[in-house]
């Protein structure tokens, strides 16, 4: 049964343990598909690329967030009073 392989680049689990930071480092910033009998086991994301997708993440949820809150009525607020 074919699986989807949600990465430019792959590696065995055997390269993985071999050498780590290469199979990091062949994916030039990008995640990397670690495979297990020719199937995605897991994703190696590399610090950066985490990073970014929380982010991702973080706005999704925040702009979530002001789609509620765009309905609410405003409060009226002086500059003196800041």
């Amino acid at each position: 049964m074919p699986h989807p392989v949600l990465a430019d680049t792959a590696a065995s689990i055997s390269e993985l343990k071999a050498n780590p930071m290469k199979v990091v480092a062949s994916g030039h910033g990008m995640p990397i598909a670690v495979l297990n009998r020719n199937a995605p086991a897991f994703y190696c994301v590399p610090a950066a690329a985490y990073e970014a997708m929380m982010e991702l993440i973080d706005d999704a949820a925040l702009l979530k967030l002001v789609e509620q809150r765009r309905s609410e009525p405003a409060v009226p607020v002086a500059l003196d009073d800041l």
